[in-house]
């Protein structure tokens, strides 16, 4: 008998260690490794310990008793072991990041109701829908639980205001217009906390891009054919011409309605130029092809 005891522990000794690790950010569980599905919207809870089944690919496989699945794929950068030192507060800007901008014509059309859609001055150019530091599931870092859920459901206005220098607040309103619905609060909390700075960085960051493609040849393009259809390739041409060969390919358009609502570029680090930033993004492809280039006023 006691053979048999001492075999069995000598087993138990051989068997790998159970693996936890504490989430770091409230991102996104998914079903599978695509990321396509998130059956019950579960997201990590920061400060909570998960159990770690396999690692692959960039992702940790998760056991998450109760739920339904009860395993779940998560971006490897959103949990740390519990004994490795947080980052500081002067930590690296996000390495990469997706700028997404808005035709603020047919952002209105689809979103008619919107405070910033009342103001005329605001029509014929792009708008600064957000800065988002990449892979997509890298949100909501250390944000506190009561914010993260007001955010999901939409609660806006419950969010801190971002701490600003008054003349910043100032181009940030011009740039976007959201802000007067709390779309920079939204922006802040889901996004901006993830990027790796404070909150003034972060915007001046996001502002200084936007500015360059609202002053650029990709602005004109739109203006100009305003009521009209644009090709990817135009729009890409137009990047190339403003900002560099290649940077077009890192564009991406996204389409409603058959209308041209936002162009999505891929970059690397934010804190320098436009030109610097697309060079350092990568290729992509987009599912929209061509679209109207939605004019000022309601209807096409």
């Amino acid at each position: 008998m006691k053979r048999i005891l001492l075999l069995l522990l000598m087993f138990a000794s051989m068997l790998p260690a159970r693996t936890e690790l504490t989430a770091t950010q409230a991102c996104g569980l998914f079903n599978n490794l695509k990321h396509t599905q998130n059956s019950g919207s579960l997201f990590l809870e920061p400060g909570s310990s998960y159990e770690v089944l396999q690692h692959h690919k960039g992702q940790y496989l998760l056991k998450l008793p109760g739920k339904s699945p009860a395993q779940r794929w998560v971006d490897d950068g959103c949990l740390a072991s519990a004994n490795q030192p947080k980052a500081a507060n002067s930590a690296a800007v996000s390495q990469q990041n997706l700028l997404a901008l808005s035709w603020h014509n047919a952002f209105c059309e689809t979103h008619r109701y919107r405070k910033e859609c009342k103001n005329p001055r605001n029509s014929g150019n792009f708008t600064l829908h957000g800065l988002w530091p990449q892979p997509k599931g890298k949100v909501y870092c250390g944000v506190p639980k009561r914010y993260v859920i007001a955010d999901r459901e939409g609660r806006w206005h419950q969010l801190p205001e971002p701490k600003l220098t008054a003349q910043t607040r100032e181009k940030l309103l011009e740039v976007m217009p959201g802000a007067v619905s709390n779309l920079h609060r939204h922006e802040w909390i889901k996004h901006g906390t993830c990027y790796g700075t404070d909150e003034e960085t972060y915007f001046t960051h996001a502002i200084a891009l936007a500015q360059e493609v609202r002053k650029s040849a990709v602005a004109r393009l739109f203006r100009t054919h305003a009521g009209k259809r644009l090709r990817i390739e135009q729009v890409r041409s137009a990047f190339d011409k403003s900002f560099g060969k290649d940077s077009g390919s890192r564009v991406e358009l996204r389409c409603q309605r058959g209308m041209i609502t936002e162009v999505w570029l891929h970059l690397g680090k934010s804190d320098t130029t436009l030109t610097q930033a697309l060079k350092e993004g990568g290729p992509v492809k987009s599912r929209c092809r061509y679209g109207i280039v939605d004019r000022a006023g309601y209807g096409r």
